[in-house]
């Protein structure tokens, strides 16, 4: 997957995959359409929180600040294959 909508962690959308207290906020969703389409829908996140997707965000810029989810930063890592 290579396209990626960013979702808001919302504290009534709490999930028990992500801890309703945990300082990251912004998740990485795949996105099947456009981000705009998705905006204000609610979704599961690669890492299994519920959010709610913020349309106007990129997740290539706010999976590298300190605010995403660590767990969304690993899973959207380009994987590197290397030539035998």
């Amino acid at each position: 997957m290579g396209s990626y909508a960013v979702g808001f962690a919302r504290p009534d959308r709490h999930s028990w995959a992500q801890p309703v207290d945990a300082p990251a906020s912004w998740h990485a969703l795949e996105a099947h359409r456009p981000a705009d389409e998705l905006d204000g829908e609610v979704e599961l996140a690669v890492c299994g929180a519920i959010v709610q997707v913020w349309g106007s965000q990129r997740w290539e810029r706010v999976g590298s600040g300190r605010s995403a989810c660590a767990e969304c930063v690993r899973r959207t890592a380009p994987v590197l294959h290397h030539a035998s």
